[in-house]
């Protein structure tokens, strides 16, 4: 059974960092793009950024661009996203997700993740 744990959230002040992590686990389960999403309040989950596992390449919405690094420990089967200059509209429920048969640009689709995390929250507040 594949199972997606989120972790690193919490409260933190404008412009400054944080880092989340997503550890995957579920025996054989090899997934083709792993992402984060992010569900603000009162919202619907968009995207916030997508990693290929096997070559890395990375997609990223615009407004977290140059902000956001997602990256991913394959031997570890960890997902990470190092947040920087983090913006109270970064307030959100961050969910990772892990995708079967995603690729190229159509990992940036929510609609093509299989499996989903609990949800961390991630509040950006002075």
């Amino acid at each position: 059974q594949v199972q997606l744990v989120e972790s690193g959230g919490g409260l933190v002040q404008p412009g400054t960092s944080l880092r989340l992590s997503c550890a995957l686990s579920g025996g054989t389960f090899s997934p083709t793009a792993m992402g984060w999403f992010r569900q603000p309040p009162g919202k619907e989950r968009e995207t916030v950024a997508a990693i290929n596992w096997s070559d890395e390449s990375t997609l990223y919405a615009d407004s977290v661009k140059g902000r956001f690094t997602i990256s991913r420990d394959s031997a570890k089967n960890t997902m990470y996203m190092q947040m920087n200059n983090v913006k109270p509209e970064d307030t959100a429920v961050y969910y990772c997700a892990a995708s079967n048969y995603c690729s190229g640009y159509g990992c940036y689709e929510l609609a093509l993740y299989d499996f989903w995390g609990q949800g961390t929250q991630v509040t950006v507040s002075s």
